[in-house]
């Protein structure tokens, strides 16, 4: 795993949910304000660090950073995810893409997005949506912009963020909470069950399509609904799962 704070630490939610199954590594960017100056500070060295994730023994590649890889648009987070493979020769995703993947696993269409950035990185991200063929009926930020305050971002402010996101919401299909420094596991069974819908969570859907490259289903017994997907069932909202 690629993550923006320096450290390189691996997620927690990522051995969390699949930790029996899976070994993580993580290289840091060194990433410390979610700005576009921010991120084309640290972007160029994504190809480095995939090979040196190689030489460690990785089976695959991912970009643990939603901002990081759709400020510059769905063509290149495409071009990220070939520069990971060209430079590890392995597979490799991104966190945009992951979570692109999960809103189609879960059917949905139209969403209602919450996130810590600033207004400058929220018009990026709406875009990103758009141009993916997605319809943003409400979005809704918190205007942080340093990397050691999306981290301290409690379970409490976590869940008063999506519930503000979801006030005067009439119909959506899903609520995103975009930014992988977001520690969603805990509120995202709530959320569900709170507005009947399914969360997908930068976080979340990171891991789950991480574990994806090296052959696993990505279900998982937390998480929320999305870990609980199986091809023949429907999401039923009444219980928060695949059914």
């Amino acid at each position: 795993m690629i993550v923006p704070p320096a450290a390189g630490e691996v997620p927690p939610e990522a051995p969390g949910l699949y930790g029996d199954r899976v070994d993580f590594v993580a290289a840091g960017l060194g990433l410390w304000k979610l700005t576009p100056e921010g991120y084309n500070g640290v972007i160029q060295r994504v190809g480095k660090l995939s090979r040196e994730l190689a030489s460690e023994g990785a089976q695959a590649v991912s970009l643990m950073g939603t901002s990081l890889s759709f400020y510059r648009g769905p063509e290149y987070n495409t071009r990220l995810i070939e520069i990971m493979r060209a430079e590890s020769g392995l597979p490799a995703t991104t966190m945009s893409t992951s979570v692109l993947d999960a809103l189609a696993m879960v059917g949905a269409k139209r969403l209602v997005v919450a996130t810590p950035y600033v207004a400058s990185v929220n018009r990026l991200l709406a875009d990103f949506l758009v141009a993916s063929e997605l319809e943003v009926t409400r979005l809704h930020g918190s205007e942080i912009e340093r990397v050691e305050d999306i981290l301290a971002v409690s379970q409490e402010e976590l869940l008063r963020l999506g519930r503000d996101a979801m006030q005067g919401v009439e119909s959506a299909d899903a609520l995103l909470i975009s930014c992988g420094g977001l520690r969603t596991e805990e509120v995202t069974r709530k959320l569900e069950v709170e507005f009947g819908i399914p969360v997908i969570s930068s976080a979340l859907a990171g891991a789950w399509g991480a574990v994806r490259l090296v052959g696993l289903s990505g279900q998982a017994r937390a998480g929320g609904c999305l870990f609980s997907w199986d091809s023949s069932n429907k999401y039923n909202k009444n219980i928060g799962r695949f059914t």
